[in-house]
């Protein structure tokens, strides 16, 4: 895996940065800093010079002016879950927006503000309180900030589109050290990139969603059968979900059986094939529409049931704890052909850790029916988005094997694949991969990156060059 490093290009003044702030200064010498900057993908391990542990926007304006200054390597760091591992540099300094917690919900307007450091399980918390909620992730430990950034995806997003189509405004400090503020009515080049682009146009330090009545009790959970069934039992799904309402949003996943409470001890350490589904309605006007998940082979455990929207999200976060390490590679799919069922079935049996794993996300319905060109966010045409995710733990002696099974996956898969790949899916794979995630869109995230960041101070992500 590539490490992008970076030599300080003069002497690191460190009391000047500590007097400029309030939040933490954190560097080498500091006890905190093994900690500080350690993220979710524990195959990362990088040395920032300095990391500022923002408090608030003033601590991020002085944060970017002492970067610009003396021309310093910059990272952002909100919830630190991408796998490519850009919240961390070497060399240079982390801008910290995990302290940054603020959440605002207004019931009556069924919005709410939230700020940068804030994660998806806190958010729903707070927002389940009055039985709303957002696009959000499936893991309550994912950050707001990059997964909204990339785009969005989760399990309302056939009912309510992307978490960028819930996106109502922006406080965004750019590259220049100064707050703008970005929506449809103000800066609205800058909205429209920052709605997919990434964190390629400046620090965003809250976010305003849309909310929608959800919960507090969804119809929702797994329902997992034997591998050797999944061939069947994808069939059966794929025509089940062809015809499904907006309501239903549904995730498969390849992988082996963990050793749960929930699923029986005999079927532990062994290959499944997991079938998950949400509903975004009341329960009861759901549960003709799951029945068929219920009955697509033998189940080995049945999960799909009335449960809290909250739980719902937590439900995998045992899975995908933080420290693992991870190695991603994505494609995106057309409606699934039989030829691409066999290929995805064919492909996991060679795996090499048994917390590895394949996962399919199923798109359309309210995602789909926005224009292609109206957020930088595409994947409006495709049908499923897959991630193939390799995952080993640090004592591996032979963490190569985990990387090329996940490679082998990858080009098994392209034959099928379509044009495009979801932009928070990529790892360091190089900007001819980044281009894929935004096809025609790219030449206009050019022309804002122009405009917002001519400099490239904001280069630690899925870069647009500019």
């Amino acid at each position: 895996m590539a490490i992008q490093t970076a030599r300080i290009l003069e002497p690191f003044d460190d009391e000047r940065l500590r007097d400029s702030v309030h939040g933490e200064v954190i560097d080498p010498e500091d006890e905190r800093y093994d900690e500080a900057r350690s993220i979710w993908n524990g195959a990362i391990d990088r040395r920032p010079a300095c990391i500022v542990r923002c408090t608030g926007v003033a601590d991020v304006v002085a944060a970017v002016r002492f970067a610009r200054e003396r021309n310093l390597l910059v990272s952002v760091r909100a919830g630190g879950h991408g796998v490519g591992g850009h919240a961390v540099c070497d060399g240079g300094l982390v801008i910290d927006l995990s302290p940054m917690k603020g959440i605002r919900v207004d019931p009556a307007a069924r919005t709410a503000r939230a700020e940068a450091g804030v994660l998806w399980g806190e958010l729903d918390r707070e927002t389940q309180l009055f039985g709303l909620a957002t696009v959000g992730g499936i893991v309550t430990h994912t950050g707001i900030a990059g997964l909204t950034l990339g785009g969005g995806i989760g399990w309302l997003m056939r009912k309510y589109g992307a978490t960028v189509d819930n996106l109502l405004a922006a406080d965004v400090v750019t590259a220049d050290g100064e707050l703008v503020r970005a929506s449809e009515d103000e800066n609205a080049d800058l909205f429209w990139g920052i709605r997919g682009g990434g964190g390629n146009f400046g620090v965003v330090t809250s976010f305003e969603y849309r909310l929608h009545p959800v919960g507090p009790i969804v119809l929702a959970g797994p329902v997992f059968y034997a591998l050797e069934d999944a061939p069947d039992v994808l069939r059966t799904y794929r025509e089940h979900i062809a015809s499904a309402p907006d309501e239903l949003t549904t995730i498969f996943e390849l992988s082996v059986a963990p050793p749960a409470a929930f699923l029986p001890e005999e079927v532990h350490g062994t290959q499944v094939v997991m079938v998950g589904a949400c509903w975004a309605g009341a329960p009861d006007e759901g549960a003709e529409v799951v029945h068929p998940l219920k009955q697509l082979g033998r189940p080995i455990a049945d999960l799909l049931e009335p449960k809290p929207y909250t739980a719902l999200q937590s439900m995998f976060d045992p899975m995908v704890p933080h420290g693992w390490h991870r190695y991603w590679k994505s494609v995106e799919l057309p409606p699934l052909t039989d030829d691409a069922i066999d290929t995805l079935v064919e492909q996991a049996p060679p795996v090499t850790s048994a917390r590895s794993y394949c996962i399919v996300f199923q798109l359309g319905g309210a995602l789909a029916r926005v224009d292609g060109h109206e957020t930088a966010f595409g994947q409006r045409a495709a049908a499923h988005n897959v991630n193939v995710n390799a995952v080993w733990t640090e004592d591996d002696p032979e963490p190569e094997r985990h990387i090329a099974w996940a490679c082998d996956f990858f080009d098994a898969l392209q034959p099928h694949a379509g044009e495009s790949v979801y932009v928070n899916f990529l790892g360091d794979e190089g900007g001819d991969r980044v281009r894929q995630a935004y096809g025609g869109r790219y030449a206009r995230l050019v022309e804002v990156k122009r405009a917002w960041d001519p400099s490239n101070v904001f280069r630690l992500n899925q870069n647009i060059v500019p």
